[in-house]
């Protein structure tokens, strides 16, 4: 044999082949199949028995790392390299190169394959590769000693080996085909899907395949039929060759040669399909680019003639090509050619949760609850209800809140009051804690979502956190009856300060504008304000005592969100102390001000502000 075929001869005793996909994870070659093409291959190796799983390494530029895989019921973690090179380089022993990239790319990525010492045979699954292309690759590879399968080749297999790409199907094809073990048909098809076909048919009439192979239907294939049964002719394991060809081009007449010269000494059973064409009266172009009639010879007719006329069993029609290969293997069994094959029980593949949870076998606990939103639909709701309903309504960020942090449509007075909280609420000067925290953070060259953070942290019961306990104490006090004097000595005695009352600023004569606007807008729309009332008595006894123990900002939200609560009608009094227990008011601040602070950090980064020292002056050194 001729050195390329000593080197197909071992296309499928390398163990461990190296994949190329080139576009993101799961999105490529994924047809009608649920599970990824790795994963469908790891699920071959293990049916068949394997101790280690064929696949060495993915190859996706400009990704590094780790997938993970299941190879039976252990998962796995295959290498994820982003060059060529590189994978390998760290697995020498890989010599397959299956490449599932695009048309666009699969020459250039199958060609660099070809030109690492490593790699013997580069298998390429793309159709449409640019003629002129697939010339270079065969040429380069039949220079040096290389095979290249394919382009638009869905792969082969080695019955209870290996298996390249997505030949031969689902798993449940697989095993109806007996692909688990090895028979004894050496099989070669330019088709991919009449493959799986002829898998099934001669599972039904014989033991089974051996081995078989699509060698591509483009014009320019890089392996020819008669290099495969030539190569089979030389297996021992395979008994008979079955050679599914068809019309167009003139790679069955290398067979017809091959048999012609006595080349081959085992029983071959062919059919050319596309005996229809001459039912047509202009020249058909079939499925494949090459399977088109250049002339009478390049006839499927012409073709099941001549391999007729040198031995090959030909029967007169596709309908009879299954008895034809039934006939040729009960014959090869009567001469004792062939023994039965031991038949094995197959490993069964573990199936998927996701799979098994929707044919109703099993049912699993889930891991989060979530009753606000759901984005398993066509568009997300907030709610239950859709997004573009919201756009289409004209609702704004206090009507998402109300849906997020509710899970209710509240009246247009009560988003519109959110609305006005978040922008009172934005920001109050550079000097305030939060905002001073951020700014240190911003001109230590820290990241947006750092410095974030760094003014988030401060706030709490002495900045910006006392909302929910503000209104906690107001609704407590007024439920219980409680007068201003009676509740505000009470906290007195209790060593508490009152939540909402007092500022470092403002005073009885110089009123916090934000909580005018906020009475305001109460007053004018809500249908009660009682609460808030309550405050405003509160306020007056604690401003006899002290000028600056005013109604601050966090005082007018938390009774005035009360107010809010109870005067809409739309919340139990259960609801309403959940509301205040779990924190919702204090989001509200946490909410308004992170938009103060997003604007602290990008001032200082606009302004290039170096990194930030406190003055010596303005610190007390003692001892």
């Amino acid at each position: 044999m001729s050195s390329k075929s000593n080197l197909l001869r071992t296309v499928f005793e390398a163990s461990i082949p190296i994949f190329y996909r080139l576009i993101l994870r799961g999105k490529l070659s994924e047809g009608v199949f649920k599970e990824p093409w790795r994963l469908r291959m790891l699920d071959f190796d293990f049916l068949c028995g394997r101790e280690t799983p064929s696949v060495a390494g993915i190859i996706n530029p400009g990704s590094e790392g780790f997938q993970k895989l299941f190879f039976g019921q252990e998962e796995i973690a295959i290498p994820v390299h982003s060059t060529i090179e590189a994978a390998c380089a760290a697995h020498p022993t890989a010599d397959v190169f299956i490449n599932f990239a695009s048309f666009r790319s699969a020459a250039a990525s199958s060609m660099a394959a070809l030109k690492q010492p490593t790699i013997r045979v580069a298998a390429i699954i793309a159709e449409g590769v640019p003629e002129a292309d697939a010339k270079q690759l065969i040429g380069y590879a039949r220079a040096n000693n290389k095979v290249v399968i394919g382009p638009a080749t869905v792969g082969g297999i080695q019955a209870g080996a290996f298996k390249i790409g997505d030949t031969a199907g689902t798993i449940d094809n697989i095993i109806h085909c007996k692909l688990y073990r090895p028979g004894s048909v050496g099989f070669v098809s330019k088709s991919g899907g009449m493959s799986n076909e002829l898998y099934n048919t001669i599972a039904r009439v014989t033991n089974g395949i051996y081995e078989g192979i699509a060698i591509g239907g483009d014009v320019f294939p890089g392996s020819t039929l008669s290099d495969h049964v030539l190569r089979f002719n030389n297996i021992p394991q395979v008994k008979m060759v079955v050679v599914l060809g068809e019309l167009g081009g003139r790679d069955e007449y290398s067979l017809v040669e091959a048999l012609k010269q006595g080349k081959i000494n085992k029983p071959v059973v062919a059919w050319v399909s596309g005996t229809c064409a001459r039912l047509f009266k202009s020249e058909v172009q079939f499925g494949h680019a090459g399977a088109k009639s250049g002339g009478e010879m390049e006839s499927a007719q012409a073709k099941n003639q001549a391999l007729r006329d040198v031995g090959a069993v030909v029967p007169t029609s596709y309908e009879a090509f299954e008895s034809a290969i039934k006939e040729t293997f009960e014959k090869l069994v009567e001469e004792g050619k062939i023994t039965p094959v031991k038949e094995v029980t197959p490993p069964q593949i573990p199936e998927d949760l996701n799979t098994a949870i929707k044919s109703g076998k099993v049912r699993a606990p889930t891991h989060i609850i979530s009753t606000i939103s759901d984005d398993r639909g066509e568009e997300p709701t907030y709610a239950g209800v859709p997004m573009s309903s919201i756009v289409e309504q004209g609702l704004g960020v206090g009507d998402v809140i109300s849906l997020l942090w509710f899970k209710r449509s509240l009246p247009r007075y009560c988003t519109r009051f959110i609305e006005i909280c978040i922008m009172l609420c934005a920001d109050h000067g550079p000097c305030v804690s939060g905002a001073h925290n951020t700014i240190v953070t911003a001109r230590a060259g820290k990241d947006l979502v750092s410095s974030l953070v760094s003014g988030l942290l401060t706030i709490g019961p002495r900045f910006g956190g006392a909302v929910d306990d503000a209104a906690r104490y107001f609704k407590d006090a007024y439920d219980r009856g409680l007068t201003p004097y009676e509740f505000v000595e009470s906290m007195k005695k209790k060593g508490i300060r009152v939540p909402g009352i007092g500022h470092r600023i403002k005073r009885g004569d110089n009123r916090d504008k934000r909580v005018e606007l906020l009475q305001h807008f109460a007053r004018t729309n809500f249908p009660s304000v009682k609460y808030m009332e309550y405050a405003v008595e509160v306020e007056t006894y604690t401003l006899s005592k002290a000028n600056n123990l005013v109604l601050n900002v966090d005082g007018a939200i938390g009774s005035l969100f009360l107010d809010l609560l109870a005067g809409s009608g739309m919340f139990t009094k259960q609801e309403i102390d959940e509301v205040v227990g779990i924190g919702y008011l204090n989001g509200l601040f946490v909410l308004a001000r992170s938009i103060g602070l997003i604007g602290h950090t990008f001032d200082q980064k606009r302004l290039k502000q170096p990194l930030y020292r406190h003055p010596w002056e303005d610190v007390l050194y003692t001892k």
